[in-house]
């Protein structure tokens, strides 16, 4: 383990604090405190190190949101990503619930700041992307459009319609949202509905969408509201087919690739090929259990950000280690 180095005497202190200033407040070059000082330059890179050592400069990030900047980095790093946004460690220590909102929080700042006018926007429903939309204060005018159908059992205001809304209500654009449930039963019913007026209209804006906010599900109880849609037989027999991580109804197995089920034939969804071509797509998946769902949505190559906890990074990265995309 690496020890601190003793601090300097005081005069020594003065001259590295005065080389320091110079450095990182007043932008001097290296050369330049080399010629004030009589020194080389590489003297003076050995004296900027040591006042990071011996604690004499310490570097602060004052973030606009608790993120760990570390695991940030190595996130998109390891998945080539364009952001990454992992929450703090401590975050992942408080409630479920808690962790969700941050996320959805941080979507919000993320989405206020990158959209613009030109911009059409998708939403896939989920609880996350819900509390993204309930942070969120400004967007230019833009169209949103639902991505999926709607959740049985849930209650309004937590039902992807009701998503939608609340979103143009800020936007003031246009809405495009799906009447219709999202898991129906059988294909017939899922074309019928697909061609009605409404409906096909939405559809019909899946190929001009320029950003998407999605979430990530995992294909077990209580981490996808797809998998908690179906029966057991289905669940039994698509986990049998690979299926690992879900966005917006579409499957995909652990390595990235897109699933073709039955269930692709009853459900009211952006397709996969639609979702692959959005240029910018924001996916929120968070918490350890859905980890592996979070790798195999990183290496369908659909994601250029993800915003995630700790508890999810930590183990992301070590599936990107064990497993490196360009294998």
């Amino acid at each position: 383990m690496s020890r601190k180095k003793a601090r300097p005497l005081l005069t020594e202190s003065l001259e590295l604090a005065t080389m320091a200033r110079r450095f990182y407040v007043q932008g001097r070059s290296k050369l330049e405190i080399a010629e004030e000082f009589g020194v080389s330059r590489f003297k003076v890179a050995r004296l900027l190190d040591t006042a990071r050592e011996t604690g004499l400069v310490r570097v602060e990030f004052d973030l606009p949101a608790p993120l760990d900047v570390e695991l940030s980095d190595e996130v998109r790093r390891a998945y080539g990503l364009r952001r990454a946004l992992v929450l703090e460690r401590a975050v992942a220590k408080e409630p479920r619930e808690v962790v969700r909102k941050k996320v959805g929080t941080l979507a919000a700042h993320l989405l206020e700041e990158i959209a613009c006018p030109t911009d059409v926007i998708g939403l896939s429903w989920a609880r996350s992307v819900n509390a993204m939309t309930e942070a969120i204060r400004t967007l230019p005018r833009c169209p949103i459009v639902q991505l999926c159908g709607v959740q049985a059992g849930m209650d309004m205001r937590g039902r992807s319609v009701e998503t939608v809304s609340r979103v143009t209500s800020v936007s003031g654009g246009d809405a495009y949202p799906i009447f219709g449930p999202l898991v129906l039963p059988d294909r017939r019913t899922t074309e019928i509905l697909r061609h009605q007026p409404g409906i096909a209209e939405t559809f019909g804006q899946f190929g001009k969408l320029t950003k998407a906010v999605v979430s990530i599900g995992a294909w077990q109880p209580g981490e996808s509201t797809v998998y908690d849609a179906l029966d057991e037989a289905e669940r039994a027999a698509i986990a049998a087919r690979g299926a690992t991580a879900e966005v917006a109804a579409r499957l995909f197995d652990a390595s990235g690739n897109a699933l073709s089920t039955g269930l692709a034939h009853h459900v009211l969804a952006i397709s996969t090929e639609e979702l692959l071509a959005v240029p910018e797509v924001i996916a929120i998946g968070y918490s350890e259990p859905k980890a592996a769902a979070v790798d195999a949505v990183l290496r369908s190559g659909m994601v250029s950000t993800l915003i995630t906890d700790a508890a999810a990074a930590v183990p992301l990265l070590e599936l990107a280690e064990k497993r490196p995309l360009s294998e």
